[in-house]
């Protein structure tokens, strides 16, 4: 009985044993799935950090050129503020010297007419060039823009109309 005994002990061991293995190589197959997804969460995290680099050199690639844009916008105000200051500038020459020349050639008209020479032509009948006073006078009335929307020319008719108005109207005072 000794040895029947020994041998149900024995049993109950390998028993015992293949449980245990059992056991040991589901757990085995739980750390063998739980390291493959280790290893894919750690690739999916190498490619994450990979693509939020990607990310963030476009990022400031477009910073970049937003600062670009902003440079070049502030150049042209300046740019544009400079010309409108030549502008004003040339308008303001172009005026008196207008000035000058009016009452220059009525002396010479009214010297022609003396010896009976013809007037000379206006400066708006002489070249086109130098007058646009007609299609100043249309576009101002009829799409009502401010002078500063107008042309260089036509801003500067626009003043010598207005010159001529207002000497005809301190003639008649």
């Amino acid at each position: 009985m000794g040895d029947e005994q020994e041998i149900m002990c024995k049993l109950e061991s390998i028993k015992e044993i293949r449980n245990k293995t059992l056991q040991m190589e589901k757990i085995k197959a739980r750390l063998k799935s739980e390291f493959e997804s280790l290893e894919s969460e750690e690739r999916h995290l190498k490619e994450y950090k990979q693509e939020m680099d990607l990310l963030l050199q476009e990022k400031m690639a477009h910073v970049e050129e937003l600062r670009l844009i902003h440079a070049d916008i502030n150049v042209m105000e300046n740019t544009i503020k400079q010309s409108e200051n030549d502008l004003n500038k040339l308008l303001e020459s172009t005026r008196r010297l207008h000035d000058e020349y009016k009452p220059l050639k009525e002396h010479v008209d009214a010297l022609r007419m003396t010896l009976g020479l013809q007037r000379l032509p206006d400066l708006c009948e002489e070249e086109e060039k130098l007058s646009l006073e007609p299609a100043c006078l249309v576009t101002s009335r009829s799409t009502a823009m401010h002078p500063s929307a107008l042309s260089a020319k036509q801003r500067v008719d626009l003043e010598i109309q207005k010159s001529r108005n207002g000497n005809r109207m301190n003639r008649t005072v």
